[in-house]
């Protein structure tokens, strides 16, 4: 007999769903996991958000309080995809309280914050899992064994890309993602953080970064009332965007090699486009968000003129065979967070880190840091 896991959610947005929506795909995909969530209680501060939730997804109870979330026993684990600035409250809350963690990134608005949290799950001997959902694709994870084996040789220069027109709208509403005291940063905590996390998953550590940071619509309009994704508010008090709308940063990894992230919000005609070009002495290998599960491949010793080839990844990459029977058959972003959510299921049911930690998120928020740092100051800044 399969044994219960009781989890929460807290914050009902888009990416609470998309949570709620992973643990009840999870039996579907790994019926041979030890534990099976049961969705105990969902908390939203927003009115009724909470009850319509656990009515639609069959949570057993509702709240507007997270607190209660923490002090129930009926819960064991819990999905945190309430905004940034809670990030850290709510974490080290859960932690203490013995809740098993699962986050979505950036865990807070610093590095201090993700920090917090992090020495929080590690004192209460609990697991977390960050939602840096990207590196779960399998497409990504063939890549890194790519890299890892030698298969492009030495990795000499890296680009990572990530451009969306999600805030291109200068009528999209004031909400908390725009503003210091509940955002933080805008696009660096939104964007840039999964940049780092892939740069960091397919090369290693970086070693110092430089970057410029730019703000391209500095007025929006205030909402009148509660707000879900990046809907518009026209006619609206306008008010101050307070976080930048794009990033450029040169990275130096420890390895040696270079690397490029650029990351914008306000991006017209592109739409989630991103993916990244890994360089090697011997080849290289390229992949899109927007074609998730293909590859594009070059290697060998023709180094010039060396073609490259299109590689569609099947059942031997990463988690695909939990999802399609051969190559090419499509996987999309949802199928992310089902492999993220089984890693963290995975993680409590044997008491050993599985996917992403909460070190990976402190990793990245020290650059998101050292970005905003060197945007200030126009100097190179050390990791």
């Amino acid at each position: 007999m399969v044994d219960a896991l009781g989890v929460a959610v807290i914050g009902f947005g888009w990416m609470g769903r998309v949570h709620t929506r992973a643990y009840a795909r999870l039996p579907h995909h790994y019926p041979d996991l030890p534990l099976r969530p049961r969705l105990v209680t969902v908390a939203d501060e927003v009115p009724g958000r909470a009850e319509e939730a656990a009515e639609r997804y069959g949570f057993a109870s509702a709240t507007r309080d997270w607190r209660e979330v923490a002090a129930d026993p009926r819960v064991q684990a819990v999905s945190v995809t309430a905004p940034n600035f809670l990030h850290r409250e709510i974490g080290v809350a859960l932690a203490e309280a013995g809740k098993h963690l699962w986050i979505e990134k950036p865990v807070g608005l610093t590095a201090d914050d993700a920090r917090a949290v992090a020495d929080a799950v590690a004192r209460a001997g609990v697991q977390g899992t960050v939602g840096f959902n990207y590196r779960n694709a399998p497409a990504v994870e063939a890549a890194r064994e790519l890299i890892a084996s030698g298969g492009i040789g030495t990795v000499t220069h890296v680009r990572v890309r990530l451009f969306s027109d999600y805030a291109a709208d200068p009528d999209t509403a004031l909400s908390w993602r725009y503003e210091r005291r509940r955002g933080g940063s805008g696009v660096l905590g939104d964007l840039a953080s999964h940049g780092v996390d892939l740069a960091r998953f397919l090369c290693g550590d970086i070693a110092s970064l430089a970057a410029d940071t730019a703000v391209f619509v500095p007025e929006r309009a205030r909402p009148a009332g509660a707000t879900a994704g990046h809907a518009p508010a026209p006619g609206g008090e306008p008010g101050p965007v307070e976080n930048e709308d794009y990033v450029g940063c040169l990275l130096r990894f420890a390895s040696g090699a270079r690397g490029v992230l650029e990351a914008c919000r306000v991006s017209v005609g592109e739409q989630n486009a991103y993916g990244f070009e890994v360089h090697g002495s011997r080849g290289a290998v390229f992949w899109d968000f927007r074609r998730m599960n293909e590859l594009g491949v070059s290697r060998g010793t023709g180094y010039r003129d060396q073609p490259v080839s299109t590689v569609h990844v099947g059942p031997g990459a990463g988690e695909f065979a939990a999802f399609q029977p051969g190559a090419a058959n499509a996987m999309g972003y949802d199928d992310l967070k089902v492999i993220e959510a089984r890693r963290f299921v995975r993680s409590v049911a044997e008491g050993t880190p599985y996917g992403t930690t909460l070190t990976d998120a402190v990793h990245s928020a020290r650059a998101l840091d050292g970005m905003a740092r060197s945007a200030r100051t126009g100097r190179w800044v050390g990791l």
